[in-house]
């Protein structure tokens, strides 16, 4: 089992949901918060002023819990259906998962998913 964790502009919730909805039936979790990455949250930078500061951005964090043979589909759709090219895409964070246990039924791995 593996953890994929999104980190993306609020903008691109529903999207990451339908991509999400379409490969698994596993539940998400969304947090809202404020970040930045390589940019220092400059979308775009044209200014000679190196004391620019530090602008945070609201961001998205969507994870779920999938079985393995179904990262890399989810991956790829979301790269092809939300990637721009242009900096603030977000990413795609992915973390193996020990173990998983649904506490109403004591269901454990990817049968609790």
């Amino acid at each position: 089992m593996k953890e994929i964790e999104f980190i993306v502009n609020g903008d691109k919730l529903e999207r990451v949901k339908r991509i999400l909805l379409a490969h698994s039936k596993s539940g998400i979790f969304v947090t809202q918060g404020f970040g930045y990455g390589h940019q220092q949250g400059f979308r775009q930078v044209y200014t000679r002023d190196d004391d620019r500061g530090v602008n945070m951005l609201p961001k998205v964090s969507v994870r779920t819990v999938v079985r393995d043979e179904l990262v890399d589909a989810i991956i790829d759709e979301a790269v092809a259906d939300m990637g721009n090219a242009t900096f603030g895409d977000g990413k795609v964070f992915v973390k193996n998962i020990q173990d998983a246990v649904r506490i109403r039924t004591n269901e454990r791995g990817d049968e609790a998913l």
